[in-house]
C-alpha cells in the first residue's frame, strides 16, 4: 500500500500524529511505502513561513486575538473562510505534482489546510483517491469540513454528533481518536524505571510537560507547587526550549544552595552553646518540661525534582507519573489518554485548547489549574486524594477508544479495497 500523509508544522501535534501513523503502518506492513509531506511548505514556502510564524506569534503574544480569529473562522461565510477558499483554489494545482509522482493508493491528512486543498482537487480535477482527514483536537472546527473527504477521524462520539449537525454524513465519521506512538499504550517495568531515574517509586510523582509554557509561568507554578505539605516528587520536561531549561536549571540550583544554607545556619544555631540559667526549684507536684530540638524547625526541603531537556521517552515518564500538568494540546492529551494519565490543565490558549480543556474537565479526565493563588491547594488536594485520581483514571479508561493508529490502518485498507473494486 502506498500512503501519502499530508501534514503541516503549525504546532507539533499535526506532524507527530502523522509520524505515529506512519510508524504503525510500517510495523504492520513493512512492504508499504509511506511518505509524509509538509503541505504548506510544499505548495508555498512563503505562505508556510507566514502562517507558521503568525501562529507562533499570536499564541505566545496575543492569545486573545488568536482565540477571536479561531472563533470567527469557525463559521460559514466569513472573511477568513473566503480567504481560505481563494487560497486553496489558487494553490491546489501546486500539489498535483507530488500526488502524480508518488501515485498513492490513499491520502491521509492531519491538518485542515491539507484536507481543504485535496477536496478542491477532487472536485475540480477529478482526483480519484480515497482521503482520510484526522482532526487533531477534541472539538470540531469549520476548517476541517471538506466535501471530498471519504472519512473523518474524530476524538469522541460528541464530535460525531456535532459533525452530523454541521452537515457531514454520519457514515463518514469514525471516533478513533488521534494516533500516538505505540509505546504510550504499553505498560512499563516501574521498579526498573524509577531506579534508573534515581526516583522513589513509593511516593507520588508529578510530571510537568513545560515546553510550551513561558519561562515565568513554569517557575511560578513550580514555586507554588513545592509549598504543598504533601510528599511527592516532580519530573519536568522542557522539550527543545533551551532558554526554559537553562533558566529552570539555574533556579533549581539556587533553591538547592539556599536550602542547604538555611539548614546549615539552623543547625549551627541549634548547636551553639547557650549560657546556663539558674535552675529554679520545682514546685511540689509540677513535672519538668520536655526539651525539644529546634534543629529542623521551619525547614521545608524542596520536592525531589528531575529536570529533563528533550527526550524520546515521554511515554516512560507518563507511565511513571500519577498525573501531569500540561497545556491541553491535542497530541499531549491523546498521549496522556493512551497512558491512562490524569491531567491538570494550565493556561489553555483561547480556541482549540480552551475547547479541549472544557471537554476533558467535563469528562472528569482533567482538572483546571486556574489561578496562581489556588495552585498549591489544587495540587495538594489531588496528591492527597487517591480516590479522585482513581476516578479520573477510570474516566479515561471509559473514554479511551483503544489503539487509534490500528483502527485507522484497518479503515485505510478497507477504503483502498472499495476504491479498487469500483474502478
Amino acid at each position: 500500500m502506498r500512503v501519502l500523509i499530508l501534514s503541516a508544522t503549525t504546532g507539533g501535534g499535526h506532524m507527530a500524529a502523522a509520524n505515529a501513523l506512519k510508524e504503525y503502518i510500517m510495523q504492520k506492513s513493512p512492504d508499504s511505502t509511506v511518505q509524509i509531506a509538509d503541505t504548506l511548505e510544499y505548495v508555498s514556502p512563503l505562505l508556510n513561513k507566514a502562517v507558521t510564524g503568525g501562529y507562533v506569534y499570536l499564541v505566545r503574544n496575543q492569545p486573545k486575538m488568536y482565540g477571536s480569529i479561531y472563533k470567527n473562522s469557525d463559521k460559514n461565510d466569513t472573511t477568513v473562510n473566503k480567504t481560505m477558499d481563494i487560497t486553496t483554489s489558487t494553490l491546489r494545482n501546486k500539489l498535483r505534482p507530488l500526488i502524480e509522482d508518488f501515485r498513492p493508493d490513499i491520502i491521509v491528512t492531519t491538518h485542515a489546510f491539507a484536507a481543504e486543498i485535496l477536496s478542491a482537487l477532487k472536485s475540480h480535477v477529478g482526483l480519484n483517491i480515497p482521503i482520510i482527514s484526522i482532526v487533531t483536537d477534541f472539538a470540531l472546527h469549520q476548517a476541517y469540513i471538506a466535501e471530498g473527504v471519504d472519512a473523518f477521524i474524530v476524538s469522541s462520539r460528541e464530535m460525531v454528533a456535532e459533525a452530523v449537525e454541521r452537515g457531514i454524513d454520519r457514515v463518514k465519521l469514525y471516533p478513533y481518536g488521534i494516533p500516538v506512538k505505540q509505546e504510550f499504550y504499553k505498560p512499563i517495568d516501574r521498579k526498573t524505571a524509577f531506579e534508573s531515574e534515581g526516583l522513589d517509586e513509593s511516593i507520588p510523582t508529578l510530571l510537568i510537560m513545560a515546553g510550551s509554557f513561558g519561562v515565568t509561568d513554569v517557575l511560578r507554578i513550580y514555586h507554588k507547587i513545592v509549598k504543598s505539605p504533601e510528599d511527592f516528587q516532580i519530573i519536568v520536561i522542557t522539550g527543545k526550549n533551551e532558554k526554559l531549561y537553562n533558566t529552570f536549571d539555574s533556579y533549581l540550583r539556587k533553591i538547592t544552595i539556599n536550602n542547604t544554607m538555611v539548614e546549615f545556619k539552623q543547625m549551627m544555631k541549634a548547636s551553639k552553646p547557650k549560657p546556663l540559667k539558674p535552675v529554679k526549684p520545682l514546685k511540689p507536684g509540677k513535672p519538668a518540661k520536655p526539651v525539644r530540638s529546634t534543629a529542623s524547625r521551619n525547614i521545608k526541603p524542596s520536592k525531589p525534582t528531575k529536570l529533563l531537556y528533550y527526550t524520546n521517552e515521554v511515554e516512560k515518564y507518563m507511565h511513571m507519573a500519577d498525573f501531569i500538568i500540561t497545556k491541553p494540546g491535542g497530541l499531549t492529551v491523546s498521549e496522556s489518554i493512551a497512558a491512562n494519565l490524569p491531567m491538570v490543565i494550565f493556561k489553555a490558549i483561547p480556541g482549540q485548547e480552551e475547547q479541549n480543556a472544557d471537554f476533558l474537565v467535563g469528562k472528569n479526565m482533567a482538572v483546571r489549574l486556574k489561578k496562581d493563588t489556588t495552585c498549591t491547594e489544587t495540587i495538594t488536594e489531588l496528591v492527597g486524594n487517591k480516590q479522585k485520581l482513581a476516578d479520573m483514571r477510570k474516566a479515561i479508561q471509559t473514554f479511551s477508544k483503544g489503539n487509534s493508529a490500528a483502527n485507522i490502518y484497518l479503515l485505510m485498507k478497507d477504503l483502498v479495497e472499495k476504491y479498487s473494486q469500483n474502478n
